[in-house]
């Protein structure tokens, strides 16, 4: 399956995407493109993805967008899905911890097996990792660092800004 890279200004910071061929989010990561890489011109269908990508994120960062429609096909396992699906579910502005989401998933012991897959998300922000703790409350590991979290965090009004 042929995958296209696009790049993305964002007030975080760059971020890179790539969709499928159905004009699916594939992955959303913080940081640049390497720029000796070199893709293809993409179909229609994922410029037009690329563009409502665009248009979503410029909305949340402005603070009037809360829930994101873009079209979602990250890979995983079945439970990475299962933890991916229940990470989409926590709302705008709030927290869960890792126990929590083992709770919901009926396993209350596999609270690190929570955090494993919450680390392998791909898709950053729109499957919103940030907004999962430790059970103290405090800023439990993130894949682009915690600072990336804590204003991920401030922004939707989960924490006090600093």
């Amino acid at each position: 399956m042929q995958v296209w890279h696009y790049e993305l200004d964002t007030p975080m910071g760059p971020m890179w995407a790539a969709f499928t061929e159905r004009g699916r989010l594939r992955q959303l990561v913080f940081g640049a493109l390497d720029p000796r890489a070199t893709m293809p011109v993409a179909p229609k269908a994922q410029r037009e993805a690329y563009k409502f990508l665009q248009v979503q994120l410029e909305a949340y960062f402005a603070g009037t967008l809360r829930t994101f429609t873009v079209p979602l096909e990250p890979q995983g396992t079945f439970f990475q899905q299962r933890v991916w699906e229940e990470v989409i579910a926590i709302p705008y502005g709030q927290t869960t911890t890792y126990q929590e989401l083992a709770q919901s998933l009926g396993n209350p012991m596999g609270a690190q097996a929570v955090g494993a897959a919450v680390g392998a998300n791909p898709i950053a922000i729109l499957i919103p990792c940030h907004r999962v703790i430790g059970s103290d409350g405090s800023l439990k590991g993130y894949a682009w660092g915690l600072e990336q979290k804590q204003a991920l965090l401030v922004h939707e009004g989960a924490l006090p800004k600093p």
